[in-house]
């Protein structure tokens, strides 16, 4: 399943999962039901800017704007989109 990921579209966590900072991890995870996630690099940075108003490209422009010297950010950050929304860690409001 293909998913497309616009500019304008708000996300936010799924049903029955939770964000947080794991101190044993030292890392950023999403918990659920079945288990966790441990995000790696910039994906808890995605994550934690899902406030059920943000859009896409709001997380996009925050976050160029957080890491000026990271290339090619965009395309990690909607690449990041596109996974946890096939993972069904978001959802499309």
């Amino acid at each position: 399943m293909s998913v497309s990921i616009l500019e304008q579209d708000v996300y936010t966590l799924a049903p029955h999962h939770r964000f947080q900072w794991e101190e044993a991890q030292q890392n950023y995870v999403i918990l659920f039901p079945e288990g966790m996630v441990k995000l790696h690099g910039g994906a808890g940075e995605v994550i934690k800017r899902l406030d059920g108003k943000a859009s896409v490209a709001d997380v996009v422009a925050d976050l160029k704007a957080c890491f000026p010297d990271a290339s090619n950010i965009e395309a990690d950050i909607i690449g990041m989109f596109e996974l946890a929304v096939s993972k069904a860690w978001l959802r499309k409001l």
